[in-house]
């Protein structure tokens, strides 16, 4: 049998699929700040189990409010720190008691530094241990080597007069594929738009189709651009277009989409969604952001939910595989950006080798500030729209009626969401037509 270090590659993107401590994309990717969880849900005292990049770990926030992420087990029997406790400073381990503090460090070992003070035990110790900053009501995580670059401070994290939450999901297979999907424009006209015409009972008409697409690259990642038979090249999504952010983002304007390696077989999506209130009801400020894990799955009957934007993409991703076999694509020319994405990977694979920093690696704190990105209605998200205005847009109006991006928002949350934008549900009525999320915006 051959060994596996003699084992060709099924393609030459494979690599990238690669997310483990030492592989050359593990090392990659561990030069950036991951998120991997909402802060509210830690907002009192405790822990958090955590798997990312392979690695399992805890997240905790001790009782004098500091974060910490350290090795899931104990370095004394690997008993299992999530279930350890916290104290004013640190982390202690649940069987026998030994504490550690954010930076791995052994403060105590209560048998030992009793009975045998002199051999200062702990002194020895240390657990794996990595920084975590909060930003944006998310928790970041970085475990790549220092000096460690800043947590990307982007614009919309600024925006004011919003209601936000944080959607969580579990989705069983490689990261890079649902990255893909952040620079591929066509799927939206079927995975979306057409599937809902579906949904809703009807066999079509189905909605405009895609005629022109573009991809270019700029600092922060790439942007890809669409004209369907019912637009121009004067329309927003065409001049301005959408955002394939570096390394793991969709930025779409109302919300990011973040794919965070939770090991080579499973990501966690993280969706950061904002929605602007009616200058109603100016000023609104949001002391603490929800935070909910959105299902993937009916347990009815075992198959994927579909009825939900992300659930749909959900789908598509784990339709691939655990880790697509990319030897076996038959790729077109709608995925141009796909390649693009590919080949700047390669390319920071190679920067990293020489000791550079990759793309998309923020160090300068002057630059790190409120971050401007491209955004088709940049306007609508800064100015807002009135009471009634909010009511005559489609996609507004659409938004108030139901979380449209995944399944399962909690009851409080939407409570929330309404107080914040000034609505009742008996206002709402649902529209009777499949909704499509690329229809030309209305002209204010």
């Amino acid at each position: 049998m051959a060994n596996d270090s003699e084992i060709e590659p099924r393609s030459r993107w494979e690599g990238l699929t690669q997310t483990g401590d030492g592989t050359p994309m593990g090392e990659l990717l561990r030069r950036y700040w991951w998120p991997i969880a909402g802060a509210s849900e830690l907002a009192e005292p405790g822990t958090k189990p955590v798997r990312l990049m392979g690695e399992d770990l805890v997240l905790y926030k001790d009782l004098g409010g500091r974060y910490g992420l350290l090795d899931r087990h104990c370095r004394h029997r690997r008993a299992d720190l999530s279930y350890g406790f916290v104290e004013e400073c640190g982390l202690r381990c649940n069987y026998h008691g030994w504490l550690y503090d954010a930076d791995g460090s052994c403060l105590a070992q209560p048998y030992e530094d009793i009975a045998h003070p002199e051999a200062r035990l702990k002194d020895q110790i240390r657990i794996k241990a990595y920084p975590v900053e909060e930003l944006g009501g998310l928790l970041w995580a970085y475990l790549g080597p220092e000096p460690r670059p800043l947590v990307p401070d982007w614009e919309f994290f600024s925006w004011k007069n919003g209601f936000r939450q944080i959607v969580l999901a579990e989705i069983p297979c490689n990261w890079f594929q649902c990255q893909e999907n952040s620079i591929d424009p066509v799927h939206f006209e079927w995975t979306h738009s057409n599937w809902s015409v579906r949904l809703a009972g009807a066999t079509g008409p189905y909605t405009p189709q895609h005629v022109k697409v573009d991809f270019t690259e700029f600092d922060y990642g790439f942007q890809y651009k669409r004209i369907r038979t019912d637009t121009s090249e004067q329309d927003r999504l065409w001049t301005i277009g959408r955002v394939c952010l570096w390394p793991n983002g969709l930025f779409t304007g109302n919300h990011i989409e973040f794919r965070v390696p939770v090991d080579d077989e499973n990501t966690l999506s993280v969706m950061w969604h904002f929605s602007r209130v009616p200058r109603e009801q100016e000023p609104y400020v949001q002391n603490s952001i929800p935070t909910w894990q959105g299902p993937i799955m009916d347990p009815r009957t075992g198959r994927w939910i579909t009825t939900h934007v992300m659930n749909q993409d959900f789908i598509t991703w784990v339709g691939q595989g655990r880790v697509a076999d990319r030897s076996k694509e038959y790729l077109g020319p709608s995925d141009r950006g796909i390649v693009m994405i590919r080949r700047r990977f390669l390319n920071d694979l190679e920067a990293v080798k020489q000791g550079k920093d990759p793309k998309g690696i923020f160090r300068d704190p002057t630059v790190n500030h409120a971050i401007p990105l491209p955004v088709a209605e940049r306007k609508n998200f800064i100015q807002g729209f009135t009471r009634a205005e909010t009511m005559r847009d489609p996609f507004s109006r659409r938004n108030l009626q139901g979380y449209i991006f995944q399944t399962g928002q909690p009851a409080e949350v939407r409570e929330a969401f309404l107080a914040a934008m000034g609505f009742s549900e008996a206002e709402l009525e649902p529209e009777p037509l499949a909704f499509d999320p690329l229809a030309p915006a209305p002209r204010t």
